[in-house]
């Protein structure tokens, strides 16, 4: 097999520092893919490859993903735009659940009644879990507070001290990202409101991954941000998700079922909130060790004289999962499509741009982050951490996932009602011939579950890209299958059925996208009624 020999950045630790060196590491040079895709492709070869063993956060994997990307920006002329070159160093804490050492129990009449962990419920370990935790239960509906809608689950009730039963979701009277949005950051109210602990039930109509395969990942390791001021979940004891299968025994003696909330909820309705006599009992233990990862950071300087000092922000996340509990005998989540893919058209953009020597009056930011899968822990800390000026930062175009499994006819764009950045979006589209579509799954929450989130909540106009489909169409059968059988699965690997064609048709778009936006007569601005316009008052 031939081999082409390219230069990387490694990466050692001294100190805290990242100390960059020149490796030269030899790849396969292998032909698999047909063009027009296959430089696209090649990259995903190496990224989602068994050799990085699934790219986890701060892994020897993820190390060598990040040099691989680093060295792609720097062919491509990119100037270095980390804090470390290429890099920007982002420490976390990590936390592994020991569960022979950990239990739950609901307590009723003073009887203890034992959760199974993996089969019924499991701990959620992206908080500090209180060593013991018993309370009493209270379940609060979707657990919401909208003041923009008058809308409180909370209002009325007494939950100082208690444990609350939330199922995910919120009623279809609340608009989509707002949905989304305030459950994000519903740990606010909770925590005004005295609440302990949540218990959450997802709704099986937003559930990507069965429980039988969600399960596994209770084992891995989960992370924080090690800047406190970066966690949003400061006081809570306890965290808990709960198997839908298995909810209903939350229930009993309530004088409601689980089926009851269930039909509500698919209907669109808001539901009942009350008092459930029995109480909750949890024991955790978690081993615990600090870790460091890497952002990595391109900068392709603007030709405007007046505009350079404003950026685009091309965002991308290459973590993905490491390596779980085996499926058929895997043990490696490659993440080719999570995010490999979105990862190799950032790559391309940066090699296109500078093969055809293309400027554009801003500049622009070439951001592959880490720590997505954990939260989206690396592009808050960008956010909350720029290598540029925060007041230049006009936008993010953020790609993650995008599923190239069928004919590109159009984009599935998150953030489309909230921005003029629709206008750019349709211009690129109209040239290539595509239509620009709004998200058709909003109870999937994907609005808050990208990067391109955490710059929406510092107030700069963003969006998230994705090959579109129909609602309830053959196209949309093919992602619902794909989520179930490949989403998080080590069947996410190079031996997925790709449609080439779409890639290569779709990262074309992207580039007109691109250059509209970084070429645009003014800043992007948040439409007159977007509820996330209040937080352009935050730069």
């Amino acid at each position: 097999m031939a081999e082409r020999e390219i230069k990387r950045y490694a990466v050692s630790m001294s100190h805290g520092l990242i100390v960059l060196v020149f490796l030269t590491l030899a790849i396969p040079a292998q032909d698999t893919a047909p063009n027009p895709a296959r430089e696209w492709w090649r990259h995903i070869e190496y990224l989602a490859s068994d050799d990085l063993a699934g790219r986890e956060t701060g892994s020897e994997g993820h190390r060598r993903a990040a040099q691989y990307i680093a060295a792609a920006f720097e062919r491509a002329g990119l100037k270095p735009g980390g804090t470390h070159g290429y890099f920007q160093p982002v420490r976390f804490i990590s936390r592994k659940i020991v569960e022979a050492r950990s239990s739950l129990a609901l307590v009723r009449n003073g009887k203890a009644e034992p959760v199974v962990l993996g089969e019924d419920a499991t701990f959620s370990m992206g908080i500090e879990h209180a060593p013991r935790t018993e309370a009493p239960l209270v379940f609060i509906g979707y657990g919401l507070t909208v003041p923009e809608m008058n809308y409180d689950d909370l209002a009325g009730l007494d939950l100082h001290g208690k444990v609350v039963l939330l199922l995910s979701g919120g009623p279809s009277d609340i608009p989509g990202p707002l949905r989304a949005h305030y459950q994000n950051t519903r740990w606010e109210a909770l925590k005004r409101a005295g609440v302990i602990g949540v218990i959450s039930v997802q709704n099986p109509i937003g559930q990507d991954i069965p429980w039988e395969r969600s399960k596994l990942a209770r084992l891995r390791p989960s992370l924080s941000l090690a800047e406190p001021g970066l966690e949003e979940n400061q006081g809570q004891h306890l965290a808990v998700t709960f198997n839908p299968a298995k909810a209903e025994k939350l229930f009993v003696d309530s004088g409601h079922t689980f089926a009851e909330i269930l039909k509500l909820a698919e209907a669109g309705k808001h539901l009942p909130r009350f008092a459930i006599p029995t109480s909750v009992r949890a024991t955790v233990a978690f081993e615990k060790q600090s870790l460091e990862s890497q952002n990595v950071v391109g900068i392709l300087p603007g030709s405007d004289a007046k505009l350079k000092d404003e950026y685009v922000v091309l965002s991308a996340h290459l973590d993905h999962v490491g390596k779980g509990e085996p499926i058929n005998n895997d043990r490696i989540y490659n993440g080719a499509m999570d995010n490999a893919s979105g990862t190799a058209t950032l790559i391309e953009a940066a090699r296109a741009f500078s093969e055809k020597k293309l400027r554009f009056r801003r500049s622009i930011v070439f951001l592959a982050v880490t720590a997505e899968e954990h939260g989206l822990k690396g592009s808050r800390y960008y956010a909350a951490h720029p290598t540029v000026p925060f007041e230049g930062i006009i936008a993010d175009i953020n790609i993650d996932m995008f599923l190239p499994l069928f004919p590109f006819r159009s984009f599935i764009v998150q953030g489309l009602e909230e921005s003029n950045l629709a206008e750019d979006l349709r211009k690129a589209a109209t040239s290539v011939g595509v239509d620009v579509l709004s998200d058709p799954e909003p109870e999937r929450r994907a609005f808050v579950r990208s990067d391109q989130y955490s710059f929406i909540r510092k107030g700069v106009p963003s969006i998230s890209l994705k090959v579109g489909f129909i609602k309830d169409s053959p196209e949309h059968e093919i992602v619902k299958r794909w989520r179930k059988e490949r989403y998080h699965a080590p069947s996410d690997d190079l031996k997925q059925p790709i449609d080439f064609e779409s890639a290569a048709k779709f990262n074309d778009a992207y580039l007109r996208v691109v250059e509209a936006v970084a070429n645009r007569p003014d800043r992007p601005r948040w439409n007159s009624d977007s509820f996330f316009k209040r937080f352009a008052r935050a730069q």
